[in-house]
């Protein structure tokens, strides 16, 4: 069963709390943890976001370079 998505719409009258910006960078930090121990090698990973998000968009340096710092975010941006 999927989880709900939660649809945020940031404006100036109704901003996120920090609460919820703080659960979401932990739930970003730990689903790429799982993603990385999935049995993939990071290469594969890497191949395989690159097809889905386009070439000429992204290089797989940039990707790289993203997914070695995503399960660190806990530790940069939550106390």
């Amino acid at each position: 069963m999927a989880k709900p998505q939660i649809k945020i719409r940031k404006d100036q009258q109704n901003p996120e709390s920090v609460e919820l910006l703080a659960k979401s960078i932990v739930q970003v930090a730990e689903a790429s943890e799982k993603l990385l121990n999935a049995g993939l090698t990071r290469r594969a990973i890497i191949v395989l976001l690159q097809d889905g998000i386009g070439s000429t968009k992204i290089t797989k340096n940039q990707i790289r370079l993203v997914l070695e710092n995503l399960p660190r975010l806990k530790a940069w941006y939550v106390k």
